[in-house]
């Protein structure tokens, strides 16, 4: 687990402004009537414009039945995580999971948003909303000389509060120079347990919550990630850097 020092945080700041600046673009492109890809187009188009560099296309872990083959990951309805971009048209009403990540100068940052195409429901609207708030509690957790275990526990009281199901199996991560880097931030944990967090630290907090249970089913693709009752999901995500400040969210998109 490798520290950053302060001129390393500002280092990041290009990668986290061009991750927000996407997920803020496809937000107002994305249409009924569009494709998955269609959307991957529209990143892809970005990321070669800036000079940037994604580190999802090509990615290939032990779990991915194939390389991954786009730059965005493109989650609809009960995909909650790593849904393929594909020809599948946007309906009108999807809940659409967003996930990006890009290497700018060197760092990556990563971040994720969750909306609704076309028109909008109450069920879904509150899902997203409970999602947006637990990442807002994360981040206000993500303290030094707290605990890592202060960052899932107050994702997790806010997902279960809302009645949503959790699986903390897929969660948070470090970044730094490369997408995946030690600690993992659960999305249930209790306080007061687990790393002791300081300055320095720069993690992705990334909650997602299943409007049904816990329980999740994966594709034979070996990535899209879906909730074994088909409810609905939505998940949110910032890479965050722990100062001796508080938090900075270097993904913020506004």
């Amino acid at each position: 687990m490798a520290l950053k020092n302060p001129a390393q945080i500002d280092q990041m700041r290009p990668a986290g402004t061009f991750v927000a600046g996407v997920l803020s673009s496809l937000r107002d492109v994305a249409r009924v009537g569009m494709t998955l890809n269609d959307l991957d187009a529209h990143a892809h188009r970005m990321i070669d414009a800036a000079g940037a560099h994604s580190v999802y296309l090509g990615y290939h872990p032990s779990f991915g039945a194939i390389p991954y083959p786009g730059v965005l990951c493109t989650s609809v309805n009960d995909a909650a995580l790593h849904g393929l971009p594909s020809d599948r048209v946007l309906q009108d009403g999807d809940v659409l999971s967003v996930d990006f990540a890009a290497k700018v100068q060197g760092w990556v940052a990563d971040s994720a948003i969750t909306f609704q195409v076309g028109s909008t429901t109450p069920e879904a609207q509150a899902l997203i909303a409970a999602t947006e708030q637990a990442l807002a509690a994360g981040i206000a957790a993500a303290v030094p000389g707290g605990r890592m275990g202060d960052v899932s526990a107050a994702i997790g009281a806010v997902g279960r509060g809302a009645g949503y199901g959790i699986n903390a199996d897929f969660g948070g991560h470090g970044v730094g120079r490369t997408m995946h880097e030690d600690p993992h931030v659960a999305n249930l944990g209790k306080p007061g347990t687990g790393l002791k967090l300081k300055a320095g630290l720069v993690i992705a907090i990334e909650p997602w919550f299943m409007a049904g249970g816990d329980d999740y089913v994966i594709d034979d693709d070996g990535w899209t990630i879906r909730t074994a009752d088909g409810s609905l999901a939505a998940h949110a995500e910032h890479t965050v850097a722990i100062t001796k400040d508080g938090p900075l969210v270097l993904t913020a998109r506004d």
